[in-house]
């Protein structure tokens, strides 16, 4: 198993090495170190976490086109490739399948402890100091403003809805970033979750005072 994980570590990050900085290989290594971290306090099957985090953005929907499918059916034809069992594919295909955030009014769906381990280190990884230079990093690869007070931002209620969502990044954080504290499953994400949380809202609440010029200013 571990001649496996390694050869899915090199594939990713050969693949990944030249993505824009907010989906890049150091993106995937830290997902996959927290991973561990994670499965260390809560258990769970280690090798099925490990590559499930390793291959969680393999055809990401932001870039392939928009299909929320197409991360797990690659998944599995990967596995098989390097000799995985049908059926080790199949339970990582389905963790990655899951992963991704689909919308404010979207519930997550209920698996296995490995899922919510994988799923919880993908979002610790977008929240906090991280989560706020992969946020702008991301939306400025996408030519996407700041900041356009004119927008508000949006619940989405379904998957669709989010996926066509072109919003400024400021409006992330409410459509998304700020509602992941809550959206953690293990004990341990949780605890790691709230400070994070904290930097983010301290960072957007000092935006916006600069942004108004509310700021203080001092001689």
């Amino acid at each position: 198993m571990e001649a496996l994980i390694q050869e899915v570590k090199n594939h990713v990050q050969a693949i990944f090495s030249s993505t824009e900085g907010s989906h890049d290989w150091y993106h995937v290594e830290r997902v996959w170190k927290m991973a561990i971290l994670l499965q260390e306090v809560e258990g769970g099957n280690r090798s099925l976490i490990e590559l499930a985090a390793l291959l969680h953005d393999i055809s990401d929907h932001k870039y392939n086109g928009g299909s929320f499918e197409k991360g797990a059916v690659e998944t599995k034809n990967l596995l098989v490739s390097f000799g995985a069992s049908p059926q080790l594919a199949d339970e990582v295909a389905m963790i990655v399948s899951h992963v991704s955030y689909k919308g404010a009014l979207v519930p997550d769906f209920k698996g296995s402890l490995e899922l919510s381990i994988v799923r919880d280190a993908d979002r610790l990884d977008a929240i906090g100091a991280i989560g706020i230079a992969r946020a702008f990093a991301y939306g400025g690869s996408k030519g996407r403003a700041l900041f356009t007070p004119e927008i508000p931002h949006v619940l989405h209620q379904n998957k669709e809805e989010y996926l066509v969502n072109n919003g400024h990044t400021i409006n992330h954080f409410y459509e998304k970033l700020f509602l992941l504290k809550d959206r953690m499953e293990t004990n341990k994400a949780k605890e790691i979750a709230q400070e994070r949380h904290d930097v983010m809202v301290n960072f957007v609440d000092q935006f916006l005072a600069d942004w108004n010029l509310n700021s203080k200013i001092t001689s």
